[in-house]
Order: C-alpha cells, then sequence, then structure tokens
C-alpha cells in the first residue's frame, strides 16, 4: 500500500490503469521490479497557467521509459519533475541524481529515462514544457537529467508555482500567458548549460539541425529564414543569431545552397549535352526569377550560367565564391562548421 495517499480528487489504480492514464499526456512508462498484481498508484491531471501538469505515486521499485517507447509515441515535450514527498531518484543522458522533497529535475520526454524508488511514500508534480515554445524562448536546447535544489532563489520560486499547481482549480486567468514566460525564465535560470563548452555542443547540435533543414527545403522559392525557424521550432531572431555567430546569414547560406545546386546541375547539362532549359534549372534551385538567378550566379561564379554549363569542366568542382553582402563564407564551409 502507498503510505499516506488521500491525495484529493484520486484514487488508487491497478497496473494496466495507471499506465493507460499516464499515457495519454505523459507516454508510455512501464513500472518494473513488482508483480502487477501488488502495483497500486495514481495519476491525477492538472491544469496551470496554461500548462498540463501531472501528479502521480506509485509503490513500483523501478518506473522505465525505453528507447522503443520513445520512438512509439513521439512525445515533444520537456517537463520540470519535482519531488513533493518522499526520496527517489533517476537517470537520464547517463546522469544519476538522487532526489529529495523539494528538488526539481529536468525530464526531456524524447530520451529514456528509469525512476527507482522504494520509498512508497513519494509523490512526485511533473509540469510540461512545449518542446517548441520552451527553445524558442530560452534560445537554446536543455539537456535533460540534471538535478537543481530548492534552496537557489530561482528554484525556491519554481517550487512555489508547483505547489501553487497542486492546490489550484485549473482555472486560468489574463495573467497566464505572463506567468508561463516567468516559469520558462526559471527553467532558463535553473537549467541553462554550465560552461561555455556545454553550451556550444547545445548550440552546435541546434545548428546542425536548422541546416539540415535547410537543405531539404532550399529549392523551393518561397523558403526562406522564416520558414527555417518555424520548421526548427525556434524563433526567427534566434536563426540569424545562430548564424550570425558563426560569421555569415541565413539568406546567404540558403542562396549559396541554392547556386551549388544550379552549378551542379550545369554542369551535368553541359556535360550530358541535356539541352535542360537554363530557365528551368533555376526554377528547380529555388529561383522564380531568370535574371535574378543570372545576376546571383554571375556574382558567385563570375561567369553566366550559360557559360558555365559550356564550360563547366575547367570550372573548379564544388567550389562557390560567396559575395560580402551575401555570407561570409561558402556552403561548403558551412557544412563543415555543421558536421
Amino acid at each position: 500500500m502507498l503510505k499516506g495517499h488521500g491525495v484529493p480528487g484520486t484514487s488508487l489504480m491497478g497496473f494496466e490503469a495507471w499506465r493507460a492514464s499516464l499515457r495519454t499526456l505523459c507516454g508510455r512508462y512501464n513500472p518494473e521490479g513488482i508483480e502487477p498484481s501488488a502495483f497500486l498508484g495514481w495519476v491525477r491531471i492538472l491544469r496551470f497557467c496554461g500548462l498540463v501538469s501531472v501528479d502521480t505515486g506509485w509503490n513500483a521499485h523501478r518506473v522505465e521509459r525505453t528507447q522503443r517507447d520513445v520512438r512509439l509515441d513521439g512525445m515533444e515535450h520537456y517537463y520540470a519533475l519535482f519531488q513533493i514527498s518522499g526520496k527517489s531518484a533517476m537517470t537520464q543522458n547517463d546522469q544519476a541524481v538522487q532526489l529529495a522533497a523539494g528538488d526539481v529535475v529536468l525530464v526531456d520526454a524524447a530520451r529514456p529515462v528509469t525512476y527507482f524508488g522504494n520509498d512508497t511514500s513519494a509523490r512526485w508534480l511533473s509540469l510540461h514544457l512545449p518542446r517548441r515554445s520552451l527553445v524558442s524562448h530560452l534560445g537554446f536546447e536543455p539537456q535533460g537529467g540534471p538535478c537543481r535544489r530548492s534552496r537557489t532563489p530561482a528554484g525556491r520560486l519554481l517550487s512555489h508555482l508547483a505547489m501553487d499547481a497542486l492546490r489550484g482549480d485549473g482555472s486560468t486567468s489574463p495573467a497566464d500567458s505572463f506567468t508561463q514566460l516567468a516559469i520558462y525564465d526559471l527553467i532558463g535560470a535553473l537549467f541553462a548549460p554550465s560552461g561555455s563548452s556545454s553550451g556550444s555542443r547545445s548550440s552546435d547540435k541546434l545548428f546542425t539541425r536548422i541546416c539540415g533543414v535547410v537543405r531539404e527545403g532550399f529549392s523551393d522559392p518561397d523558403f526562406g529564414p522564416f520558414e527555417v525557424a518555424a520548421e526548427a521550432g525556434i524563433s526567427l531572431r534566434y536563426v540569424h543569431r545562430l548564424f550570425t555567430e558563426r560569421g555569415f546569414t541565413c539568406s546567404g547560406f540558403i542562396y549559396s545552397l541554392r547556386l551549388d545546386h544550379a552549378a551542379h546541375l550545369l554542369r551535368r547539362r553541359g556535360l550530358l549535352d541535356t539541352g535542360r532549359p537554363l530557365s528551368e534549372i533555376a526554377y528547380a534551385c529555388g529561383f522564380r526569377d531568370y535574371a535574378h538567378f543570372a545576376r546571383k550566379f554571375r556574382d558567385k561564379l563570375g561567369c553566366s550560367p550559360g557559360a558555365y554549363a559550356g564550360h563547366g569542366q575547367s570550372a573548379e568542382a564544388g567550389t562557390v565564391r560567396a559575395s560580402t553582402d551575401e555570407c561570409a563564407l561558402s556552403a561548403h564551409d558551412v557544412r563543415s562548421q555543421a558536421t
């Protein structure tokens, strides 16, 4: 039996009912180390400032979310997990932490995680944080696993908000959106990468993903920095910042990829003598207007598209010179930094 259960508005559930109730919002979690017939737990869904929170407890020795679980349900959120009472332990991303009442740990729902505990008085509250909104607001991707104690000012404030969520009735107010942003700021203050090397790795990983987004979409004439930001789930301002930190621009990178691809198609046209219209090649590379394409191409390679197609064998394959108003580095350089 769970010690001191008595959580208002809840009743104890069996093995399958608990898993099914948790899965609707949190994903797949599997109690281990206990016979299903002996398992007891509870799940209470709460709303706080427009965010979902889950009040839960269980008597299993271990609760696990595997890589297969992650793949099957595709949850896209973080959650701040508060230890409300009792003690437990958790592992994620090769980090193992011990949790006591008042502690908070950041968990990435898109990564496997395991909880341990023999303390049947343990109770947790998870506050769900949509990944795109959080990353866009913070400007970096937090890593799941780190624990913070409630003794810090940010930790105390966040814990107070968690307790408000437990006591709340789920009603909304005009101030909810501002409180959400305050929660995001507290998460950022608590879980920002510690040290420049950690922050750099996180930024480089995000930049690599953004470069992949650009490579997938550059051939669309409507594709630009705004679409990059929307697809990556971060703010346009942060997209510009990531490129600026590396000495070039998002627009310049998009044009470099378009012109790299155009040069490849023109060399192929010249070698195979396909007679493919130059305007068709321009459109296939993301240009609506041939005159614009020809001007950009001449700025980059110093000759017209037609001349390049006719003498492509003598051109330096893969070299695209970037003009200073578009991009400080070539697409090749960008690829090198992104890998």
